[in-house]
């Protein structure tokens, strides 16, 4: 990844709109589900890893953006193996408050 390339992780889809998640926490500059009504993009499906280049200005360029399965794999993996450490944390049973 570059430094300038921005992350998007397609959150899930609600007819024609994709909502998407930034990887960095804080406000983009544009909405990016009004940016993926107006650019064509690949077809995603929901998990789905985006790498987005920048526009000479800086901006997303939408028209450009590719899905990365393999960055998709390792995240299901890291999300997998911190499951898995927390359920061995878990004692079990029900809880009473």
């Amino acid at each position: 990844m570059t430094p300038s390339e921005t992350i998007f992780v397609v959150d899930r889809t609600e007819g024609d709109r994709i909502v998407l998640v930034h990887d960095d926490p804080s406000p983009a500059e544009t909405d990016p589900q009004l940016v993926l009504r107006r650019y064509q993009l690949p077809p995603v499906a929901e998990g789905d890893v985006l790498r987005v280049p920048p526009t000479p200005n800086g901006r997303p360029d939408w028209s450009s953006a590719t899905v990365d399965p393999v960055l998709r794999e390792e995240r299901l993996r890291d999300a997998e193996a911190r499951l898995a450490r927390l359920r061995r944390r878990d004692p079990g049973g029900d809880i009473s408050l």
